[in-house]
């Protein structure tokens, strides 16, 4: 199992899939389609944001992470998938056997597609006003 490191894999594991849990949030996205590669390792990599807390607490949210994967079975991992944690504050709270079982969990439920954001609307019900009034009345 290999870390990401870089921000640029950060970001595209960003707009993959995710399952939330009281401490953390699970990112994933399936390398397959990408890089076409067999034998793409599963990497996975940690980030907590400074609205969780002072350093040191975010370090230690950081720690509890790795910790909780380090415990994981890696087979619950799919291959040629990238994965991230993000930690929340109540990773310095929660019991550390309950997030063990959360983290289980994340891995074993089909994770939801990111919402994709608002684009453009390609199905318009109503025509522009600029179109409507080009329009000749019947």
């Amino acid at each position: 199992m290999d870390r990401l490191r870089q921000r640029a894999d950060f970001l595209a594991v960003a707009n993959g899939a995710r399952v939330n849990s009281p401490a953390f949030v699970l990112q994933s996205l399936d390398r397959k389609s990408l890089e076409p590669d067999d034998a793409a390792p599963v990497r996975i990599g940690f980030t907590v944001t400074k609205k969780n807390g002072n350093a040191p607490q975010r370090n230690r949210i950081r720690r509890r992470l790795r910790e909780l994967v380090k415990r994981l079975d890696p087979v619950s991992m799919q291959p040629h998938h990238d994965y991230v944690l993000v930690g929340r504050r109540d990773a310095l709270s929660r019991d550390f056997a309950t997030m063990l079982e959360d983290l289980r969990t994340a891995f074993a439920k089909p994770s939801r597609q990111a919402p994709k954001g608002r684009g453009p609307r390609t199905d318009r019900t109503r025509p522009s006003p600029a179109a409507a009034a080009r329009r000749k009345p019947d």
